[in-house]
C-alpha cells in the first residue's frame, strides 16, 4: 500500500474532525464546571446566611423556657383570681348570716 496525498489529506481531515469534537466537548465540560462552582459558592453563602439568621437549637430552647415560665406565671395569676373570688363569696356569705 502506497501513501498518497489523498490518504494523508483524509487522515488530516479525520484528525481535525476528532480534534474539533474533542475541543467542543472540553468547552462544554468547562462551562458545566463553572456553573457547578458558582452553584456551590451560592449554596455555601446561603448556608452562612441561614446560620447567621435563623434560630439555633440552644436559642430555641431558651425561648421555649421563657415562654413556659410566662405561661406558668399566667396560670398562677388565674389560680390567684379563683382564690380571691372564693374569699369574696365567703365574706359575703359570712355577712348575710351575721345580719
Amino acid at each position: 500500500m502506497t501513501i498518497t496525498a489523498e490518504l494523508v489529506g483524509f487522515i488530516i481531515m479525520v484528525f481535525g474532525a476528532v480534534s474539533g469534537v474533542w475541543w467542543r466537548v472540553e468547552s462544554k465540560v468547562k462551562v458545566a464546571e463553572d456553573k457547578a462552582d458558582k452553584a456551590a459558592a451560592d449554596l455555601a453563602q446561603h448556608r452562612v446566611h441561614s446560620a447567621e439568621t435563623f434560630a439555633t437549637k440552644a436559642g430555641l430552647q431558651e425561648s421555649t423556657a421563657q415562654l413556659l415560665r410566662a405561661i406558668e406565671g399566667v396560670g398562677n395569676r388565674i389560680d390567684g383570681v379563683h382564690e380571691r373570688l372564693d374569699r369574696v363569696f365567703e365574706s359575703r356569705a359570712g355577712r348575710r348570716t351575721s345580719t
